[in-house]
């Protein structure tokens, strides 16, 4: 099982994730471009720190909403955002392959992520943002228009989970500010666990939910966002279960 984290969420001298940290734990990098979060000097340097550790890295590309952190929905010509988001791979590429590593995936951030998941039309201006950029990967949940425009498109698919939001029970997430969106560490770490073993997790009404995943993503923003992956981590590895980069 991967273990992904969206890094580089900083801007100029703020800063959001613990990048050195959690590059210590997880197997993938979903590295921001640039348009919610991330300036060059951040993208160079977690391009360094990711290639160093031999965590492999992804274009976390969003709508170009640096004031609301790519949490709000905007509607974006198809063929606009197909070009941002090869736009914002691009300048990814630039400091992936100074490290000596690449761009090995796309995933979409926030809005951008939840919108073309049921809209057809968005989610295929993201698949031809990949393909335009020369990417084959797209990392996103299973069984939404994403997953199927991707795989339209002639790029791969790799499902994704999320060990600290909660799930309704056709599989889609409870929304942010909903009672049961996040979940506390513990139950996180349990989650995440559930995902890994069975392929499933306990749905908001108490439902098991089927979920396929070849990696589980946690939310580098978050207060504890090191500590919930570290115990995701050392719990995954005390199962006997082996945490690495999906192909």
């Amino acid at each position: 099982m991967d273990l992904n984290a969206d890094l580089g969420e900083g801007f100029g001298r703020w800063e959001l994730t613990d990048d050195t940290a959690l590059l210590r734990i997880v197997t993938s990098a979903n590295v921001a471009c640039g348009f919610h979060a991330g300036d060059p000097a951040t993208l160079r340097r977690v391009c360094e720190l990711a290639a160093a550790a031999g965590v492999r890295i992804g274009a976390q590309v969003s709508y170009r909403d640096l004031a609301g952190f790519g949490r709000r929905e905007m509607d974006v010509p198809p063929t606009e955002l197909a070009a941002e988001v090869a736009y914002q791979i691009g300048a990814l590429r630039v400091f992936a392959e100074a490290a000596g590593s690449h761009v090995a995936y796309v995933k979409p951030h926030g809005a951008l992520y939840h919108r073309a998941g049921r809209d057809p039309a968005q989610a295929a201006a993201v698949a031809e943002g990949a393909r335009l950029a020369g990417i084959g990967l797209v990392l996103t949940q299973r069984g939404g228009e994403l997953d199927r425009a991707a795989a339209a498109a002639g790029l791969r698919v790799a499902g994704e989970a999320f060990a600290d939001r909660g799930y309704l029970s056709d599989g889609r997430l409870v929304p942010r500010g909903a009672p049961g969106a996040l979940l506390a560490p513990a139950a996180a770490v349990l989650q995440a666990l559930d995902l890994a073993a069975h392929g499933e997790v306990t749905a908001v009404d108490g439902t098991r939910t089927p979920v396929a995943a070849e990696s589980i993503c946690v939310h580098g923003d978050g207060p504890d966002a090191v500590a919930v992956a570290a115990a995701i981590r050392a719990a995954l590895d005390e199962r006997g279960i082996d945490v690495e980069a999906f192909s």
